[in-house]
């Protein structure tokens, strides 16, 4: 009988393993240099040839960017307000026809943005559902500042309500039954347990929700136009520079929206370590 060369099957299947652990490693590399690169080379052409320079003095492009930190603020807070409560239904109550709100809540997620800023214009525009109420009231919608947040909270509520309900989903009961038995306030449980535990989740959603609403282009443009000082968000400085020929200027306003966008979600990301470290008792 022939013996089985034991040491030499272990050694191919270590063999194999490395191999494929460096194929892996290489198949993310290359994925994340297809998704990096590009942001990368257009943050490096605008330092190298000075336009990031002049843009961040340019009055056209710090009021594109004021009104952009400034309505996604705004945009962030409407979405708490309001998002955080139907996530809390969405996640804990059953209710007829709870799939078809889940739905429609989450369409805007798939909806092409301008398809979004059309269906805006069609309620809340001066031709639209709601445009006898406005009317009678002097209030006018469409092409201003609110159509603006109006605009970015309805493409990107969607991404915190869906991680707060994940989130929040998540939450173990006991804990909170633990905490009602101590004589906890349904507020107070609220904030002093399901919130921490779901905080993961609240904090992503956030993140993405505000990215969102930063980035959002197509839903503005349709619904709020690109007026300048007024509805032109730095997306739409972007977009006209382009279209007006300067590319160094859409290139430059375009690098200002990366470094903004990751500067948050370093933070994002730092703040959360802090906590983690801070929970473990390291800080």
């Amino acid at each position: 009988a022939t013996v089985p060369a034991v040491g030499h099957s272990t050694s191919n299947r270590r063999s194999a393993g490395r191999w494929g652990e460096r194929s892996l490693f290489a198949l993310a590399g290359l994925f994340a240099l297809f998704l990096g690169l590009p942001v990368l080379t257009l943050v490096v052409r605008a330092i190298v040839d000075g336009s990031l320079r002049v843009a961040l003095v340019s009055p056209v492009v710090l009021d594109a960017l004021w009104l952009s930190l400034v309505t996604t603020a705004i945009t962030l807070v409407i979405t708490v307000t309001l998002g955080l409560p139907l996530a809390v239904v969405l996640a804990r109550r059953q209710f007829r026809g709870k799939g078809l709100v889940e739905t429609i809540v989450d369409l805007p997620i798939v909806l092409p943005p301008s398809v979004a800023g059309l269906a805006l214009l069609l309620v809340f525009g001066r031709r639209g559902l709601l445009s006898a109420p406005f009317e009678v009231l002097g209030f006018s919608v469409p092409f201003t500042t609110i159509a603006v947040i109006m605009a970015q909270t309805f493409v990107s509520a969607p991404f915190f309500i869906r991680s707060a309900r994940t989130g929040i989903a998540g939450v173990d009961r006991d804990l909170e039954d633990a905490a009602r038995s101590d004589g906890a306030s349904e507020p107070q449980l609220f904030r002093a347990v399901t919130v921490p535990l779901a905080g993961a989740a609240l904090a992503a959603g956030l993140t993405m929700s505000w990215a969102r609403s930063l980035g959002e282009f197509g839903a503005t443009i349709m619904f709020a136009g690109n007026v300048e000082g007024r509805t032109q968000t730095l997306p739409l400085v972007v977009y006209g520079e382009f279209q007006g020929g300067n590319l160094d200027a859409s290139i430059a306003a375009a690098a200002i929206l990366v470094l903004a966008a990751f500067g948050v979600l370093v933070a994002v990301r730092v703040f959360h370590w802090g906590r983690v470290l801070e929970a473990r008792g390291v800080v």
